[in-house]
């Protein structure tokens, strides 16, 4: 680090952890840290964590880059956030967390989600909102919080997301951003406000909303009691930020109309940014607000993609787990060779990834993954490239609807699943669409944080520079061999749900 530079601090509060992000005035990435935190599964399709975990990660992660950086809080410009999103954190009027947070994954809340639809009506939630009403949301959780534990819904000053909390231990104010906002089913997506129509259908009373405003607007400085905990030093002006999603797009350069990203990341999701919000007939996608205000970026996404791999590693690599250990390397990188050696349609094997039941495109939260096709000749490389493969063909149904509906020029893929080769490839030979590597790619969330700041404390124009900052280095092209084994073995995967979605259902009976 050279003296006298200064820097923008990002923080990306992930599902697995936070990751702190120093970037120069220019948009380079300097230095970064990572704190990871513990989720906890009570009880099935509940999913949690204690946003005090969250805090203690963004202190020790924020000293530890300083440190490692060798910079004093004096070259921290500004701060801002990306965070994990469609959560439901009640505080009192204080702050203080009533509970634990239930995250974007939990879908307990289906008794409060068939109640949102007889109530406002499925078609008419999704044309307010952007988003079919769904226990994937926030109000969903919310309701059930309200439904379940009144006591803590009684003491429930505002609902936060992620990112808004940790803004909150920063500034002392409450705040989320239109693009946080627009995953709670409760924000009018096209009037960019909260909905009256749909608090009052739901009975939710607007105080609990926190206020709504641009995702680069600064909050606040960082107050005497929160810069003893991070070592940041007070008044360091706190930018807002965004959800994971919208900063995804941003970090992957995705800021006029025509461009397209994937996250392959624990879930995965395929989006662009469009001048008008994408209304699909059927309900299947659906739209954020971009973190440039003017934009939106309409959108599918699987709940379980490196969720799926990661289960088959844990549950199933151990061998792989074991030689990587002895061998310093990943066990990704073992079970990469293993599907290697498998063929295009792993050799009749089919996976559904619905390991957290599925919003894009089945919004089915009964569904639950599958093997299927398994002989006694099947191998262990079979097995790793069916999962590899089966995430490729959900996302190829959510690629498609959103290319019928809007330009999709180009396609750029980032999350920690980009380091595969073999599931790029994969990717690109399902979807007969050469994909673009940009320069960071497990670093582009932070990095769409970190230009949100650059707005908003006036170093950059607009979000445009995302695009020269994060320029596209490298491709993948598809092999056109591989085509028809892929469009038959696609056509087996949406068979095989539609099969079993009954089985799926009754399955769902015996577990309540």
């Amino acid at each position: 680090m050279r003296t006298g530079e200064r820097y923008i601090l990002a923080h990306d509060l992930g599902t697995s952890g936070n990751k702190a992000t120093l970037y120069d005035e220019a948009g380079n990435l300097r230095c970064s840290a990572v704190c990871g935190y513990e989720t906890r599964y009570p009880r099935d399709r509940f999913v949690e964590q204690d946003p005090e975990d969250w805090w203690r990660a963004v202190c020790k992660s924020t000293r530890d880059l300083m440190e490692k950086a060798g910079i004093g809080p004096e070259a921290v410009l500004g701060v801002s956030f990306s965070g994990m999103m469609m959560g439901c954190l009640p505080v009192d009027g204080a702050g203080k967390a009533l509970r634990p947070m239930i995250l974007w994954a939990d879908t307990r809340a289906d008794r409060q989600e068939r109640e949102m639809i007889a109530r406002a009506g499925m078609a008419r939630g999704y044309r307010i909102t952007g988003h079919r009403l769904s226990a994937s949301y926030s109000a969903a959780k919310l309701l059930w919080v309200r439904d379940n534990e009144p006591e803590v819904y009684e003491k429930t000053g505002k609902m936060l997301n992620a990112k808004d909390y940790i803004v909150f231990r920063l500034t002392g104010e409450f705040a989320t951003d239109y693009s946080d906002a627009s995953g709670t089913n409760l924000l009018d997506i096209e009037k960019k406000v909260w909905s009256d129509e749909m608090l009052r259908v739901l009975d939710i009373p607007a105080r609990l909303l926190p206020p709504l405003h641009r995702s680069s607007d600064v909050i606040g400085g960082v107050t005497e009691e929160a810069a003893r905990a991070t070592g940041l030093l007070a008044g360091t002006p706190v930018v807002l930020g965004g959800g994971d999603g919208s900063c995804a797009c941003v970090g992957a350069g995705v800021v006029r109309p025509g461009r397209a990203y994937n996250v392959l990341g624990s879930s995965s999701w395929i989006s662009l940014a469009a001048e008008k919000p994408l209304f699909d007939e059927e309900m299947r996608t659906f739209t954020w607000v971009h973190l440039d205000e003017k934009l939106y970026t309409p959108c599918g996404t699987m709940q379980a993609a490196g969720y799926s791999y990661s289960w088959f590693r844990d549950a199933l690599g151990g061998e792989e787990k074991r030689l990587a250990a002895e061998q310093g390397v990943s066990a990704y990188d073992l079970l990469n060779r293993l599907a290697e050696g498998s063929a295009p349609g792993a050799r009749g094997v089919l996976y559904l990834p619905y390991l957290l039941g599925e919003r894009s495109p089945r919004w089915d939260h009964d569904a639950r993954g599958a093997f299927l096709g398994l002989g006694v000749g099947t191998t262990k490389g079979d097995l790793v490239r069916a999962v590899l493969e089966g995430v490729g063909y959900n996302l190829k149904i959510i690629r498609d609807i959103l290319r019928r509906s809007a330009p999709m020029d180009s396609l750029t893929v980032i999350g920690g699943g980009a380091k595969s080769r073999t599931w790029l490839q994969i990717l690109a030979d399902i979807w007969e669409q050469e994909l673009t590597l940009p320069r960071y790619r497990e670093e582009a969330t932070s990095m769409g944080a970190a230009i949100c700041a650059g707005v908003g404390l006036r170093l950059y124009p607009d979000y445009s520079v995302a695009e020269s900052l994060n320029p596209g280095e490298e491709t993948v092209r598809p092999n056109p061999q591989n085509a028809p084994a892929y469009e038959r073995a696609f056509a087996r995967f949406d068979e095989a749900y539609e099969a079993l979605r009954p089985v799926f259902a009754r399955m769902a009976e015996d577990r309540a």
